[in-house]
């Protein structure tokens, strides 16, 4: 019986730890590990019921914060500072940059959503406007109080058929 050589697999690899210098693969590495250390700390809070605050900045043009606390963020950093008030400055321009950070992004969701909401007014005037131009061609998909007079008589018409045939 012959045994079968098995393929070389890739498998996980040790990577050297130095700065990543292709702007993709830092953005993807970046994004994996953040969520693995999120993930990491909510394990650690649910396992050992402790309180974990964690704010990492990605310097990019966006100049994005991210960040993890339990129970939350702001509580974390407050009780850190009442019990440690020569840090207040450092700590409060921390403070400061995360809200800065938070506000900016809230500010692009809310501009993005306000874009989104012009594109559906600007759709429904289009459909309005088809509406209006079908209710011309088909006249009796048009609300009764909105026919004429011939139209009517033609609809009673029609209703009569309908209802002989």
């Amino acid at each position: 019986m012959e045994k079968k050589m098995k393929k070389p697999c890739m498998g996980r690899q040790k990577i050297p730890i130095a700065k990543i210098t292709n702007k993709s693969h830092l953005q993807v590495t970046f994004s994996k590990r953040r969520t693995g250390l999120f993930k990491k700390a909510s394990e650690l809070t649910t396992l050992c019921g402790v309180q974990i605050g964690i704010i990492v900045f990605l310097f990019s043009p966006a100049n994005k914060a991210f960040s993890f606390g339990h129970p939350d963020v702001d509580s974390i950093i407050h009780r850190f500072l009442s019990s440690n008030p020569q840090l207040h400055s450092g700590a409060n321009r921390l403070i400061e940059a995360h809200r800065n950070a938070n506000i900016r992004e809230l500010n692009m969701e809310l501009t993005q959503v306000v874009n989104e909401l012009e594109l559906e007014r600007k759709r429904g005037k289009v459909l309005d406007e088809m509406r209006k131009a079908s209710r011309k061609q088909c006249w009796w998909e048009a609300p009764i109080d909105e026919l004429g007079l011939y139209e009517l008589h033609q609809l009673r018409m029609a209703m009569e058929d309908l209802k002989t045939s």
